[in-house]
């Protein structure tokens, strides 16, 4: 038999057991309660897509060419576009309010959030090599601050988007603490179960977070003082416009717009710090840490330093992006910041390649908006996703855009080293 067809019937055989409840039945509620379904269409649909997958990928992997060169044709292919996509990109993020609708501008926005949380995440796990899975935590920590200060104290969100970032930064310096002497899995452990306690901590404290029932009421952003409101006159952005002579209708589109240019913001100035960061002394401290913690402390760098760095400036990211996530909803609840939002920021750090800034940006295209756009499938919605990422994984291990080379290196190591051998002497 074949070894290809032997092993997509193995791989269409596990994809019959783990598919079989998941895909295969359905629940339904009746009268006298819930009963089920069988769906054995769907079912031997999804286990024949997985025999055809598998044995497609099987065939494509002994035909590919081997070796290191077709990979850095590939890598050096995807640099040269990244060159045009970059400002194609940036260009299409500041006309979108123009050329698209409410459901466009929305949709945007969650993009942008997603992108805004995989920057400062690929601070920590991208640069600095510090696998966190707790991120959802400090995003958590920025939105109840912003939260709680406009509330209590009357403060408006230009106020306090720099106060909720401060606040996630002193909780990722407190995070960071306890796990200077922790790698690897043990540090995922910790993470993991820190941003579980942010959240338990946030349902508890009803007296002050309203526990489940989170906090309504959040005021809207501002721009230079004028509010987007429908009933206009003074202090409104279409009564300021009224009085200098030039009326304009108002629209909701007009604050949806606003808020998407608040984030678009945020988001560039995260990636304007983040590289601006990568070209000193301490990003070149967090890359050194990355590739190898022993040899980093031999250099004499001060890695409870770098380590705590690379915690704070990424939780205040992580804070901002709270900070704004409250001010756009009006309301937030601990089930908003559960440990899925920290997977999914995570695999679009991983998915886009660790340390890649484009990279990031066009998983968290591909991933939040492809996904939305295919709403309709919510039923199989995480099923995708898992796909999504064993394809990726299968076919780019290091992501769609390896960012791995560090931001300062030899330029002309590897013409020299080619140069050497031609001439006999490598």
């Amino acid at each position: 038999m074949n070894p290809n067809l032997k092993d997509a019937s193995i791989s269409a055989l596990v994809a019959l057991g783990l598919f079989g409840p998941m895909i295969g039945l359905k629940t339904e509620s009746g009268s006298i309660g819930l009963f089920l379904i069988p769906r054995p269409l769907a079912l031997a649909a999804a286990v024949v897509a997985v025999f055809f997958g598998r044995l497609l990928l099987l065939t494509w992997r002994g035909q590919r060419p081997r070796g290191t060169q077709t990979n850095h044709k590939l890598a050096e292919t995807i640099k040269r576009s990244g060159r045009f996509l970059t400002p194609a990109l940036l260009t299409l993020a500041i006309v979108l309010p123009f050329i698209s609708g409410r459901y466009g501008i929305d949709l945007g926005i969650l993009v942008l959030t997603y992108v805004m949380l995989g920057w400062g995440l690929n601070i920590v796990v991208g640069l600095a090599g510090l696998l966190d899975l707790g991120y959802v935590a400090f995003y958590a920590v920025g939105a109840y601050s912003f939260a709680l200060l406009a509330q209590t104290f009357g403060l408006g969100f230009w106020t306090c988007l720099p106060l909720a970032g401060l606040f996630a930064a002193t909780w990722g310096v407190m995070l960071g603490f306890p796990v200077l002497r922790l790698r690897g899995d043990y540090l995922a452990i910790v993470t993991l179960a820190f941003g579980e306690i942010i959240r338990i901590v946030l349902l508890n404290a009803a007296s002050i977070t309203g526990g489940p029932n989170g906090i309504s009421g959040i005021p809207r952003p501002t721009l230079f003082g004028l509010q987007f409101t429908a009933a206009g006159g003074h202090g409104s952005f279409t009564g300021f416009f009224e009085s200098i002579g030039y009326p304009i209708e108002y629209s909701p589109t007009q604050r949806v717009a606003f808020l998407y240019y608040v984030i678009l913001g945020l988001a560039l100035l995260t990636n304007w710090v983040t590289l601006r960061l990568r070209r000193v002394a301490l990003g070149r401290a967090w890359e050194a840490l990355r590739e190898d913690e022993v040899a980093c402390r031999s250099l004499g760098i001060n890695v409870t330093v770098t380590k705590l760095t690379a915690f704070a400036i990424g939780a205040t990211f992580g804070g901002l992006a709270g900070a704004f996530f409250a001010t756009r909803n009006a309301f937030i609840s601990p089930e908003s910041f559960t440990f899925i939002e920290s997977a999914i920021v995570l695999a679009i750090v991983v998915l886009g390649g660790l340390g890649s800034q484009l990279g990031t940006a066009l998983a968290a295209i591909v991933m939040i908006g492809g996904f939305e756009v295919f709403r309709d499938l919510a039923d199989y919605r995480m099923l995708l996703f898992g796909l999504a990422l064993v394809l990726i994984m299968v076919l780019r291990p290091r992501g769609l855009v390896s960012g791995r080379t560090p931001s300062v290196a030899l330029g002309r190591r590897r013409e020299i080293s080619a140069e050497l051998v031609a001439e006999g002497r490598g």
